[in-house]
This record gives C-alpha cells, structure tokens and sequence, in this order.
C-alpha cells in the first residue's frame, strides 16, 4: 500500500481542525463554497464525489482523495463507476499538457526572436 489512508485521513482531518481553531474565517469560506456548489441539487452526492475525486487527481490534492474517497464509497460509488471518472480526469489532464505544450512553444518561438 502506498498510503495508510485511515492514518492519512485522521492527521488531515487534524490538520484542518487546527486550521479552523487558528483562523476559523477559512474553513467558515470553505464550506461556504462547498455548500454552494451543491444548491441546485441536480447531481445526486454519488456523481459530486465522483466528479471531486477526477478533480482531485488533477489538482493533486491527497486530502481531497481520502475525504471525497470516503464520502464517494458512502454514497455508494462502485470501483467500476470511480474507474471511470479516473478515465475522464487522465485524458483531461493529457489534453491540458498538450494545449499548454502548444502555447509554450508558441511564447518561447515569440520570445526567442
């Protein structure tokens, strides 16, 4: 096993507890954001914590994977189905390296002139 994720998850969970004591205004905001990106309703929870954890693969966040991995199992989410949204989330980020390589060289082939 790469991560001892129920470790993992306790001392995140820990870290942002210590976070919200320090400076209880961020984690107020978070959740604010969190909350709001759910008004509407039209998603099921199953298909927001699929669609956290693509995003989290390409923003490489490791506490996001273990809260949004745990709130995606409890919601009910197959193996098959999170396979699936890691698909989309790869191919995004390949098709993103590719359009940013194309704009590097673009600003190096300006630049170097």
């Amino acid at each position: 096993m790469l991560v001892d994720w129920q470790k993992f998850m306790q001392n995140a969970v820990g870290a942002l507890e210590s976070l919200g004591e320090g400076n209880p205004k961020i984690m107020d905001g978070l959740g604010a954001l969190t909350e709001a990106g759910a008004v509407h309703g039209a998603l099921d929870t199953k298909t927001r914590e699929l669609i956290a954890l693509a995003v989290a693969a390409t923003t490489r966040c490791d506490t996001c994977i273990a809260i949004h991995a745990k709130a995606a199992a409890d919601a009910g989410a197959r193996r098959e189905e999170l396979l699936e949204a890691l698909g989309v989330a790869v191919g995004l980020n390949a098709g993103a390296a590719a359009v940013y390589s194309s704009r590097i060289l673009e600003a190096f082939d300006t630049l170097s002139k």
